[in-house]
């Protein structure tokens, strides 16, 4: 990388240094000035070594965007770090906004590149077993930002359909009954023994798995650091393993015929 200013959005993964992608760790190397959530530039330790840093609290989203343009606007290499992955729930939305809204074009100053993450739902998916094999769907149930009768109806529509769902964050101090209504909404659709998920701090040191069903998780253990995976109408747990079937076995025969038959 050159000395013309630029932007790097990072995805810095689910919550531990291995989660990083490569592409993500070089990005962050050939920064100069990191840019984010405290917790989160805590999360990267000795990686942060010999940089400046600036960090921001919970909500000030905007306020770290505008830091991230205006310094790489003045010729430095910035990081502008976002947990997961920074497209989905994360930085690379408001930072995009602003750009554009601001009257950048392909070629102005700074030079913007986003660089993909491991994100929460597929690093939780990875931690229970394979739920998400067949579709799926992620939505968040703060209401922060988006109306709750929307999010209401895309609770209703992803149940109706079968989707298997991710909630994202589903249950805060203040906010603890988009949960219990979001259950509701799923029992009107799916058997009461519907497998679920609970990964609270997924690949952190204090990470807490439990596999349950949709009538008897404990909403009480849920936070904002928990990430809730509802599976469809085939999935099933089996040896401490949540997976959703794709279909193998319905096109191709028994999948025991078939580890016989390589055998």
């Amino acid at each position: 990388m050159d000395n013309q200013g630029q932007l790097l959005v990072i995805g810095i993964g689910p919550g531990h240094r291995g989660g990083m992608t490569l592409d993500g760790m070089e990005a962050l190397a050939a920064s100069e000035v990191v840019i984010g959530y405290g917790p989160y530039l805590k999360q990267l330790g000795s990686l942060l070594q010999g940089k400046e840093l600036m960090a921001r609290g919970m909500r000030q989203e905007l306020e770290r965007c505008a830091e991230a343009i205006r310094l790489a606007k003045e010729g430095k290499v910035v990081a502008l770090v976002s947990s997961g992955d920074a497209g989905i729930y994360g930085m690379a939305g408001p930072l995009w906004e602003m750009l554009l809204a601001s009257g950048w074009r392909e070629g102005d100053a700074p030079l913007v590149r986003v660089i993909p993450g491991v994100s929460a739902v597929s690093a939780c998916s990875a931690l229970v077993g394979a739920p998400l094999t067949h579709d799926f769907c992620t939505i968040s149930l703060s209401d922060l930002l988006t109306p709750w009768d929307v999010i209401c109806m895309r609770l209703e529509a992803a149940a109706r359909a079968d989707f298997v769902t991710a909630l994202y964050n589903p249950r805060s101090r203040r906010r603890t009954q988009q949960l219990v209504d979001a259950r509701l909404i799923f029992l009107q659709h799916r058997d009461p023994q519907t497998p679920v998920a609970i990964i609270r701090d997924g690949w952190r040191a204090d990470q807490w798995v439990q596999l349950t069903d949709l009538v008897t998780f404990d909403v009480e253990r849920v936070d904002m650091n928990t990430t809730l995976i509802i599976g469809n109408s085939r999935t099933f747990v089996q040896e401490g393993r949540m997976v959703t079937p794709r279909g193998y076995a319905d096109k191709y025969g028994p999948l025991q015929q078939a580890l016989e038959d390589e055998g």
